[in-house]
């Protein structure tokens, strides 16, 4: 019987979801799609956790616990995140464990609010690194400007990251070359290279949703013929870009010295448009060494009616080129649609969180 996650997996991509509930570990859900669904890593944002918070009664006896010790609101939130992130982290350690510390991941983002403030975020990050105390967790760090050189920080004290929120090509080159200074810091700081893994987090869905609602609006027929094509010949480039980076003499030493490459990951593939197909995001980006992290409904699409044909991405190359050349050309500046995902990336997981902090200020309360 076909089993396209355990092909998805096969031809080196490893399935995790974007997603984490106390009720999911409670129930053992995610033990079971680790077993049914070739599942090997799990993330989390702060979207992911203003729902979790608000649907059942998983959360009620910590809350009250909480209240009743008088803590703040941010140190309740962390207290609630870290939690969960420790549980699904050892429910995912035989993994780990089984995969030499490559997969059997939990993802924890920093506060989103810092995402403009490097020196904040290298604290938030060995806050979150220490409070959870997992090897096989990742800290997730936003591709901003100002989170590059927290990013090389953070790896350069042994500190696994997931960097997070990237549109663009130029900044992913900047994330690379963030993760070979971090990894070369970390060797020359006495760390074991080995220990450390990363992955870079290229959003795929949103950028689609954001081409073709311009090409949309230029009205013409050539632009429509367009649609669709934009967030994979984006990612497909990429992968292309992370080829270019493994083939330097710069990552020839750190692999050599130990070092795991940093894996891309393909975010965002939940499909927004329903004109599209429901796998679209995963089957037309498979390629060895990466990750694909799917919502929930993605995964079980994938599950039920995935057809994974082989590598879909590196024959692609010259075509994601004239795709976005053709777009380009159209009139869609791609410059300004990567600035304004990104912006709109941050701004999102801000007010996630702070309709979280609010969720948690209104339980403690309820329960004092």
């Amino acid at each position: 019987m076909v089993n396209p996650l355990r092909e998805l997996s096969d031809q080196g991509v490893a399935v995790w979801m974007d997603d984490i509930s106390r009720e999911r570990l409670h129930s053992g859900n995610l033990a079971e799609l680790v077993s049914s669904r070739s599942l090997v890593g799990v993330t989390s944002n702060p979207t992911i956790f203003e729902k979790a918070l608000k649907e059942g009664t998983a959360y009620d006896d910590q809350l009250h616990d909480l209240a009743l010790r008088g803590v703040s609101v941010g140190e309740a939130a962390r207290a609630i995140t870290t939690y969960d992130i420790r549980w699904a982290a050892d429910v995912l350690r035989p993994v780990y464990e089984a995969t030499g510390g490559v997969d059997g991941r939990v993802s924890l983002e920093v506060d989103p609010r810092l995402a403009y403030h490097t020196e904040r975020t290298v604290a938030e990050a060995r806050a979150l690194w220490w409070a959870v105390d997992r090897p096989n967790v990742f800290i997730k760090i936003p591709a901003t400007v100002e989170g590059l050189p927290a990013i090389t920080q953070a790896l350069s004290e042994g500190i696994s990251v997931n960097v997070t929120l990237i549109f663009s090509l130029d900044r992913y080159r900047s994330v690379i070359e963030a993760f070979m200074a971090g990894m070369e810091q970390a060797g020359r700081n006495g760390h074991d290279l080995s220990a450390i893994q990363s992955v870079a987090s290229f959003f795929v869905s949103r950028v689609d949703t954001e081409v073709d609602r311009r090409l949309a609006d230029i009205g013409t027929q050539e632009a429509a013929e367009l649609q669709g094509r934009a967030a994979i010949a984006n990612a497909r480039l990429a992968y292309e870009a992370h080829e270019e980076a493994l083939a330097s003499q710069r990552w020839a030493a750190l692999s050599a010295s130990g070092a795991a490459p940093q894996r891309p990951l393909w975010a965002s593939t939940g499909v927004k448009d329903p004109n599209y197909d429901d796998t679209r995001y995963v089957v037309g980006l498979v390629a060895p060494g990466t990750v694909n992290t799917m919502p929930e409904a993605t995964l079980e699409a994938v599950a039920e009616h995935g057809d994974i044909t082989g590598d879909t991405v590196r024959d692609g190359y010259a075509q994601a080129r004239a795709d976005m050349q053709a777009i380009a050309e159209a009139g869609v500046d791609l410059d300004d649609v990567v600035k304004v995902l990104e912006d709109e990336g941050v701004k999102k997981f801000e007010t996630s969180w702070e309709g979280f902090l609010d969720g948690v200020a209104q339980r403690i309360g309820s329960t004092e």
